[in-house]
């Protein structure tokens, strides 16, 4: 039995498919397939059940999946232990960033090659998506760090530490006479809406405004970070949710902002796992984007297309 195979069969088991699993793991299917049918030859029970389309745990599989964990962790824990002793850097970091957060004011890529230049040996991963994918991934092992927005509280299985924290507003064509200087829920709804995809801060913090107010926004266009919501808006094409921006920036881009009423804070936040230990490559690479990203505190301003 190897730890591989451990860590195969819990990936299946958690996405009960193997296709899922493979593109996780970035390895291809009949491999995957392979090792978990070794593993289950050598303990000599099935522990998965492939007889429909979605993959379930037989009653060994169910049993074994809390230990496969456990030994993973402990493995895990050791390594760090051992690591951090000796003070040694090695191993891989994993980040993740919501669309569009790597934006001029704030350079992730620059801070991400200081990290590499410094430690050359530790190998960097980064994935762009959105905030509820990114915290799925935190939770599961998959990434070390993610830079995410959160409309409701934090989650405690997730370390955080609060970035940015803003009023959102609306957004509409800078010489358009049919708005005053607030907008209400209500009467946002009755428009078509420009706003982010769905799974990010911003739109589960719009829909969820909207169900407690038993409102259905109507969402017309969608893309995957402010600027081209901002494009949308200024051609007439709708109401865009955005972040704030400055006045002049407004300007610039052909469109004027509206304070919403209600008012809707969204909050930018640094993420990792509580339920695990942090490796001691991503605590670094972790306080790096502290410092980085310290200009964000709350009340700071920053662009606009780090806030989605």
């Amino acid at each position: 039995m190897e730890l591989r195979q451990l860590r195969y069969f819990v990936a299946v088991a958690e996405e009960a498919n193997f296709t899922r699993a493979a593109e996780r793991l970035f390895l291809a299917q009949p491999g995957l397939s392979a090792q978990i049918r070794q593993l289950e030859r050598e303990l000599g029970q099935p522990l998965l059940d492939r007889s429909s389309r979605s993959v379930t745990l037989t009653p060994v599989g169910a049993a074994v999946l809390p230990l496969a964990r456990a030994a993973l962790e402990s493995v895990q824990r050791i390594t760090h232990t051992v690591d951090e002793f000796t003070g040694l850097l090695r191993g891989h970091v994993r980040v993740g960033l919501i669309s569009g957060a790597a934006g001029e004011e704030v350079d992730i890529a620059g801070v991400l090659a200081d990290f590499h230049r410094d430690h050359p040996q530790i190998g960097i991963s980064l994935t762009e998506s959105t905030s509820d994918a990114m915290h799925a991934a935190v939770r599961r092992g998959d990434l070390d760090i993610a830079l995410l927005s959160i409309a409701e509280d934090p989650d405690p299985a997730l370390g955080t530490e609060l970035v940015y924290d803003s009023e959102i507003v609306a957004a509409v064509p800078r010489e358009s006479d049919e708005f005053g200087e607030r907008i209400t829920l209500p009467q946002l709804c009755t428009h078509p809406l420009i706003c982010l995809l769905p799974g990010s801060g911003l739109r589960s913090l719009l829909e969820n405004a909207c169900a407690a107010a038993g409102l259905t926004p109507n969402v017309a266009f969608e893309a995957a970070a402010p600027p081209l919501l901002i494009q949308l808006a200024a051609h007439g094409l709708g109401v865009a949710v955005i972040p704030p921006i400055p006045e002049a920036d407004a300007a610039a881009l052909g469109v004027r902002t509206l304070a919403i009423d209600p008012p809707m804070r969204g909050r930018l936040m640094l993420a990792w796992s509580n339920e695990r230990p942090m490796a001691p490559a991503a605590k670094v690479l972790l306080g790096q984007l502290r410092i980085a990203l310290s200009r964000w505190k709350t009340g700071s301003a920053g662009p606009v297309t780090a806030r989605a």
